[in-house]
């Protein structure tokens, strides 16, 4: 691809001017921001004048959430909301702009992951409860011509006979869900490799480790079924994925949709190769734009060419949350990483993660686990497995298939729950 570097900051420097003068029109909480820190946006040309502008934190869209929009509401034509996995849900609204514009990303998005008109894609996910990605992910498809089955989420059986009556040629899915579907094959002693499906595009979950080979859960997937797997990371908030080519080494930025800062704990850039905050600026968005908003994600950067000949910047898989940090007996760990453990043990059927507050303020973890079986020797293979590879004792709780499912999947919640923080009080 001939487009440079260059190219790609200048396009992105004159949309940054337009953004700028959006805001300050037309956003309550921005024209604020603006005054109360006295910034004059004619002052902020270039992508290292974005320093000289305080971020947006979470807590900001949360109890600010109206303040956002920038458009009369005769003009919002669809209400899009976060899952609330932390703290309470946020509100996006959406133009018939803004939905063009989701639309874009997502065909770009799946363009970059080996999509063509010539496949049919199962959604194996959500299409309403205002979840975005489940219209961008249709909406995407129908721009690039491709056939859509909209199953929505869960029933492996019946996605598997999907498969096989309508020839499905890539899916769209968590990745542990993935799992279900091969266990569930193999149940029904059906081979999966003998099916159409040549793809998957992965959501919600890493199916990576940071240096991009493949995590147990993607191991697990590709050793019992040949598909080309496809890791995706999106927010709700910023209206754009970042998404894998072939070569599977990061998720490619889209920069007419968005800039993405990398920052330390004190807003400072980190270099490539070196985690921080991912912090997002929304470009061509009408109805929610968003300045600098730090999405909470921690995860590295990498800008040297990708072999797709891609010229730009592309992220590694999310290495945690910043507030779901969790500081143990010593040792710092991010749930993605608890997870990846849990995924690797065959004693191990399913799993909720929680964290809550001791009596003296210290993190404990709280592991409710479903189990192979009830044995004793069961149990000691998972206590000394987690010992060996955490170095300190979480506490275990078994539960029961009923019980794991009425604790993944509480009232009203669209995708399992996997990690529940009770802790009193969480450092932002």
């Amino acid at each position: 691809m001939s487009i440079s570097a260059q190219s790609i900051k200048i396009s992105q420097e004159e949309k940054l001017q337009q953004l700028l003068a959006h805001i300050s029109t037309n956003s309550p909480f921005y024209k604020a921001l603006f005054a109360e820190h006295q910034i004059d946006i004619a002052r902020i040309k270039t992508l290292e004048d974005l320093q000289c502008i305080p971020t947006t934190s979470k807590e900001d869209l949360q109890q600010r959430n109206n303040d956002f929009l920038c458009v009369p509401k005769q003009q919002v034509i669809e209400y899009a909301s976060t899952s609330g996995t932390l703290g309470s849900p946020v509100t996006i609204a959406l133009t018939d702009s803004d939905l063009a514009r989701l639309t874009l990303n997502e065909y770009n998005s799946f363009v970059c992951a080996g999509g063509s008109q010539d496949d049919i894609y199962q959604l194996m996910l959500t299409l309403d409860r205002q979840f975005m990605a489940g219209i961008a992910y249709y909406s995407g498809l129908r721009k690039m011509g491709a056939g859509i089955v909209r199953l929505g989420p869960g029933v492996p059986l019946l996605q598997i006979e999907t498969i096989q009556r309508l020839n499905s040629t890539a899916i769209v899915a968590v990745p542990s869900f993935i799992l279900k579907l091969i266990q569930t094959a193999k149940d029904h002693n059906i081979d999966l490799n003998k099916t159409s499906v040549k793809k998957a595009i992965c959501i919600g979950e890493n199916i990576r480790n940071s240096d991009f080979s493949l995590n147990i859960l993607g191991k697990k997937i590709t050793e019992a079924w040949g598909v080309e797997l496809y890791s995706t990371y999106a927010s709700t908030e910023m209206q754009t994925a970042f998404t894998e080519c072939s070569e599977g080494r990061g998720g490619h930025l889209q920069p007419d949709l968005v800039i993405a800062e990398l920052l330390d704990d004190d807003n400072n850039p980190v270099p490539a190769n070196t985690p921080g905050e991912l912090t997002i600026t929304t470009l061509g968005v009408e109805g929610m734009p968003l300045l600098r908003y730090k999405t909470g994600d921690i995860c590295m950067y990498f800008d040297e060419p990708c072999a797709c000949g891609r010229p730009t910047m592309r992220l590694s898989p999310i290495i945690g949350r910043k507030k779901q940090m969790i500081k143990f007996k010593g040792t710092t760990l991010y749930p993605p990483a608890m997870f990846d453990l849990l995924n690797e043990m065959e004693e191990v059927l399913d799993y909720v993660v929680e964290v809550y507050s001791n009596e003296i303020g210290m993190d404990e973890v709280l592991l409710h686990l479903l189990p192979q079986d009830e044995s004793k020797a069961c149990d000691n293979r998972i206590r000394a497995y987690l010992q060996a590879r955490l170095r300190v004792s979480p506490h275990v709780a078994y539960i029961n298939a009923e019980q794991m499912q009425k604790m993944q999947f509480p009232e009203a919640v669209r995708k399992a729950v996997k990690f529940i923080d009770k802790r009193v009080a969480q450092s932002s």
